[in-house]
């Protein structure tokens, strides 16, 4: 692994590959769950606002929208029929009763817990054939990588 002083210069065809992959394992996980989510009463855009919620904790519709880059009007939609599926609900934020928060309630919670279980089961299957050594180095490549792109994402949003 290359010191953070030391310039490496990545050979372009290399990083090609890379976001090839990268890209299409993106696009498995997401078939992958959205073959998961047919067992469940949700849509996979209701599940990707229950993911920010898990994650984030609670949010206001703007930053919801913003998070999932949908207009507001299309969230509040989205929010509307969550609620009525008890998966979330609104409160007041305790700071300021004019902000309105979503928060995440214990049905949305427990889906999001065995989707994402059942997500890991399927990776574990597929990590099975890996040696110890090659899934450490994988762990350890892949928090880099979203390390280092997180502080990359960071500095354009000072810009």
């Amino acid at each position: 692994m290359a010191e953070k002083s030391e310039v490496v210069t990545t050979n372009p065809e290399q990083v090609a590959a890379i976001e090839k992959s990268l890209r299409m394992i993106a696009d498995i996980i997401k078939q992958k769950g959205r073959e998961i989510l047919n067992e469940f009463p949700i849509t996979p855009p209701q599940f990707v606002a229950l993911q920010w919620l898990h994650e984030y904790g609670d949010m206001t519709i703007g930053e919801l929208s913003n998070k999932m880059y949908l207009a507001c009007s299309t969230t509040t939609d989205l929010i509307d029929r969550m609620e009525k599926n008890e998966l979330v609900e609104r409160v007041k934020d305790t700071n300021d009763r004019r902000v309105v928060r979503i928060q995440l309630l214990d049905k949305g919670r427990t889906i999001i817990q065995e989707v994402i279980q059942q997500r890991q089961v399927y990776l574990q299957h597929v990590l099975d054939d890996f040696s110890g050594e090659n899934v450490d180095f994988l762990e350890q490549s892949l928090s880099q990588l979203f390390d280092e792109m997180k502080r990359d994402a960071e500095t354009w949003k000072s810009f």
